[in-house]
């Protein structure tokens, strides 16, 4: 399951305190200009590798960290075992929200973090540098995954790519036509397809709304969906409360929306490659596209805690999870392109690398990942302060009423 909704956290407000000032930094204790706009705490990177602690206590997406028990067939968790000597304890979350409060616990070493969790992570300082060269699968890692602003700051890495994948427009072909090649089918105040309309259940899902302005309403100046002043994220805000009117379901768990698009009560709206997949094994007239003005996405990354208690382990499950093989049972089981550009070689499916676009760079750079709003604009402007993510938040709250 991919993130659910989220509320507003203690740790969003916490990043909005650290962004709002204007100094930049880099993380392991290197100064650095900060292309998130603000400066981490000073933590150093693991600088070599010791021996096993024994195990290492992970909070990871579902299906990330398959030890057989969902499918007998699915375990790439004790064979890391068996290679490493650590024992995997997995602590499955549903929400960023829920990652972000789990990590500050204390208590797990790593996390499987999308963009809009990554960065709360960093400037909280609940997460470390990591030092690229102790995870030796990482130079095989898809260079449009390295050092993002969702998952690095100043040009140092704070974790390691997993996946990626794209927010997709999906329909019925029984139902809509002609057939679609924009997000106007969604966000058409006066679209014949009131209530049969679904959004994403998020407030991430404010990005969608910026995204299409960005083609459609040249005239706010958008360059970032996740970079927005107050006139921007006004207009993004507004286009969601006038869609409202016509969705029928917000979804956040996958196969929900799987099951809406099958019965019909579904006909039009945002979805995933799986569900896609899912719906179409299922026989259902669905067909999902990246449309004309491009779209949202996801990137998780595996994060190392600051005060890992195990972080030997934590460095040797980064290394196993992004090598070929297991880099690719996790892609195929979860749904997602693999980070790992020998994985694709190691799919069960031949063809799973071709459907999930994951060589394609051209497919990828039309996909804005997911990246946490923070006041310092990330799209480089000075001078303007932008919407936070807790702002965000309440505005989603505003916006499903």
């Amino acid at each position: 399951m991919r993130p659910t909704r989220l509320v507003i956290a203690a740790a969003a407000l916490a990043l909005a305190t650290a962004a709002c000032g204007g100094s930049t930094g880099g993380g392991g204790g290197a100064s650095a200009p900060g292309a998130t706009g603000f400066t981490p705490p000073k933590i150093e990177a693991l600088k070599s590798l010791g021996a096993s602690e024994g195990q290492v206590n992970l909070v990871a997406w579902a299906g990330y960290a398959e030890d057989g028990s969902n499918d007998p067939k699915v375990d790439w968790v004790h064979p890391f075992e068996r290679a490493s000597g650590c024992k995997v304890n997995t602590k499955v979350a549903g929400t960023s929200d829920e990652m972000v409060t789990l990590m500050k616990t204390g208590e797990y070493d790593a996390v499987s973090a999308s963009g809009d969790a990554s960065l709360r992570l960093i400037a909280s300082g609940t997460v470390a540098p990591v030092t690229t060269d102790l995870v030796p699968s990482y130079k095989d890692v898809f260079a449009g995954l390295k050092l993002k602003p969702w998952n690095s700051v100043g040009g140092v890495a704070y974790g390691i790519p997993h996946g990626r994948g794209a927010n997709l427009l999906m329909w019925r072909t029984d139902k809509v036509t002609p057939a679609p090649d924009s997000w106007s089918v969604v966000f058409d105040p006066a679209s014949p397809y009131k209530g049969k309309l679904t959004a994403y259940d998020s407030p991430i899902y404010i990005a969608d709304a910026a995204l299409y302005l960005m083609a459609t309403k040249p005239g706010l100046g958008i360059k970032d969906p996740y970079a927005l002043d107050d006139k921007q994220f006004q207009a993004a805000v507004d286009l969601l409360k006038r869609q409202r009117q016509n969705v029928g379901e917000y979804w956040s768990d996958y196969t929900k929306a799987v099951q809406a698009f099958k019965s019909g009560d579904t006909v039009a709206g945002t979805t995933w490659q799986v569900i896609a997949n899912l719906a179409e094994a299922d026989k259902a007239p669905v067909k999902a596209i990246l449309p004309k003005e491009g779209s949202t996405g996801w990137s998780d990354t595996w994060m190392v805690a600051a005060k890992a208690q195990h972080p030997n382990c934590a460095y040797k499950w980064l290394d196993w999870i992004i090598s070929p093989k297991a880099n690719a049972q996790v892609a195929e089981w979860f749904g997602e392109a693999p980070s790992n550009s020998k994985a694709c070689a190691e799919t069960a499916d031949k063809g799973f690398c071709d459907t999930y676009h994951a060589t394609d760079e051209d497919y990828f750079s039309k996909v804005h990942y997911w990246t946490t709003p923070i006041a310092q604009c990330l799209d480089g402007r000075t001078g303007v302060k932008c919407k936070d993510y807790s702002e965000w938040t309440r505005a989603w709250t505003e916006i499903k009423g």
